[in-house]
This record gives structure tokens, C-alpha cells and sequence, in this order.
């Protein structure tokens, strides 16, 4: 399951992939960004997405150990446990379970966005994703939801995109309504509590249908 996060939701959802791995596929051989449009007027930046590289791994360090992220359990000690959990995570990748991406921001790592396939219904897939602090309120997840979902439907080859978020997160949920999702229904008891073990959140459901 991957649990939405504009700065705020779910455990690490995302498969990681070394440069050079394929996985889906990126904008070019050589791993070039898949580009977005410029959202706002200056000085908004503009939005593209590529695929995970391991030398991601300081970047989502340094945005996931902010703990301002209070619906995004995703916690890594240090560098080095970003990178191996990243290589771990190509895996998932290769076996077609999840595909994952970093968010750029005029060429800087700025957050990540990625999908995992249902296990059971192949044609469904959830997103999740996280941006740093400083760009919270800018619009940068929403365009990289829209950028990832193209891939989704088109490359995939997938029929229905999910997102879910804790009824608390708003700024997640206002991502899936900008990005033009529809809200389905309330999940009962889906998420741990990243502090109490054991104590389980319901979750809104959104979701795009091609």
C-alpha cells in the first residue's frame, strides 16, 4: 500500500532504482527527466520527474528526517540506510511491483512520487509522495501526480489510480482533488500509528478511473 504525503502521510512507499536499472521507463536511455510544465508564474520552478538513482539517497535523507512529516512514518538513520534500503527496493521494481521516482524542482531533487501495483488487480495501482518543507503549498506534488499518472495509464497500462490519506492530512487531500481525483469512500483501520503500535487510522480513498 502507498499512502499519500505532501510533506505528510504513510510508510516509505517507493521502489528505488540505481541508474541504469530498468524499470518503467524513464524519458530517455540515459535516465533524462520526464518534464513537466511550468505550473505557475515565475518564480515557481519548473516540475519534471526521473527515475530513482541511488545517489538520491542524502537528498531523501536530509527531506525525510524533518519531523514536521507527521503522517509520513518514513524515518532513515543515516545515509548509508537510505541507500541500502534504495537497493532493496529494486527488487520491487524489477519484479514490476512498484515504480518510483524522484521529483525535480528546476533540476533539484525536491521530493518523491511513485506507484504500487495492486497484487491481486494488476490494472490497479496507488500513488504516494512526499516534497520538502520549504515547497509544501507550491502545487509541485500535484504536477508530479499528473506526470506520473500519464505514465501509469499509458506505459502500464493501468485502468484505475488510487491515493489514499488519513482524513487529517488536508494538504495531501487537496493534492488528489487538484489532480482531479474523486473521493470514494472512507477505509476503515488501513494505517498503523507510526508510534503506537497496534493503533490503527482510517484513510480517505481517492481515486482516477481512465
Amino acid at each position: 500500500m502507498v499512502l499519500a504525503s505532501n510533506g505528510n502521510s504513510s510508510p516509505n512507499p517507493f521502489s528505488y532504482q540505481e541508474k541504469g536499472n530498468k524499470g518503467l521507463s524513464s524519458y530517455s536511455e540515459n535516465n533524462k527527466p520526464y518534464p513537466g510544465k511550468h505550473i505557475t508564474n515565475e518564480p515557481m520552478p519548473t516540475i519534471q520527474i526521473r527515475l530513482n538513482e541511488i545517489g538520491d539517497a542524502r537528498r531523501f535523507y536530509e527531506i525525510l528526517s524533518n519531523p514536521n512529516f507527521t503522517y509520513f512514518s518514513a524515518n532513515p538513520k543515516s545515509v548509508e540506510d537510505e541507500e541500502n534500503w534504495l537497493r532493496a527496493s529494486i527488487k520491487d521494481m524489477a519484479n514490476g511491483l512498484q515504480y518510483s521516482y524522484s521529483i525535480l524542482c528546476d533540476g533539484e531533487v525536491c521530493g518523491g512520487v511513485g506507484v504500487r501495483i495492486n497484487g491481486t488487480r494488476k490494472h490497479i495501482g496507488e500513488i504516494g509522495y512526499f516534497i520538502e518543507e520549504k515547497r509544501w503549498g507550491q502545487g509541485i506534488a500535484t504536477e508530479a501526480v499528473r506526470l506520473l499518472e500519464q505514465k501509469c495509464f499509458h506505459e502500464l497500462k493501468l485502468s484505475r489510480i488510487e491515493i489514499l490519506m488519513q482524513p487529517e492530512n488536508a494538504a495531501s487531500e487537496k493534492v488528489a482533488l487538484k489532480a482531479g481525483y474523486v473521493k470514494e469512500g472512507l477505509m476503515k483501520k488501513v494505517v498503523e500509528d507510526k508510534e503506537h503500535s497496534g493503533t490503527m487510522h482510517d484513510v480517505c480513498l481517492y481515486a482516477k478511473v481512465l
